[in-house]
């Protein structure tokens, strides 16, 4: 069974493109994944938020992919080991954007809730 991820690495900015192209692929490649199945949004070189080690930018690249939860724990730890990965972050991917869509009887109680609210002020 698969699942829907997302991944955001910060890299060494220091690494040429075609560095960080195969260094992503590598990493890719512990998950089985074809290049066709992954979607990457590279960011390009950006000013950290704060100093990581002597670092103040990094590159910045999204990937989405589906892949079997079994293979994740082996993939993080190729990341944690590599020293161009300054960090980075892997969460489902479940959603475009926001919540989870709510069921009609969700809204229907939202909405006699925001009703009762209503009731209360005036």
């Amino acid at each position: 069974m698969t699942r829907d991820y997302e991944v955001v690495y910060i890299l060494d900015s220091a690494l040429e493109d075609d560095a960080v192209n195969e260094s992503i692929g590598r990493f890719h490649d512990l998950l089985n994944l074809d290049a066709e199945s992954v979607e990457i949004d590279h960011w390009g070189r950006r000013q950290l938020a704060y100093k990581i080690g002597s670092r103040d930018t990094a590159y910045y690249a999204v990937a989405r992919f589906a892949a079997d939860p079994t293979l994740l724990p082996e993939y993080e730890r190729a990341l944690r080991l590599d020293d161009s990965v300054i960090r980075y972050l892997i969460s489902l991917h479940e959603h475009e954007l926001g919540a989870p869509p709510m069921t009609e009887e969700q809204l229907a109680a939202r909405r006699r809730d925001d009703d009762d609210d209503d009731d209360e002020e005036e």
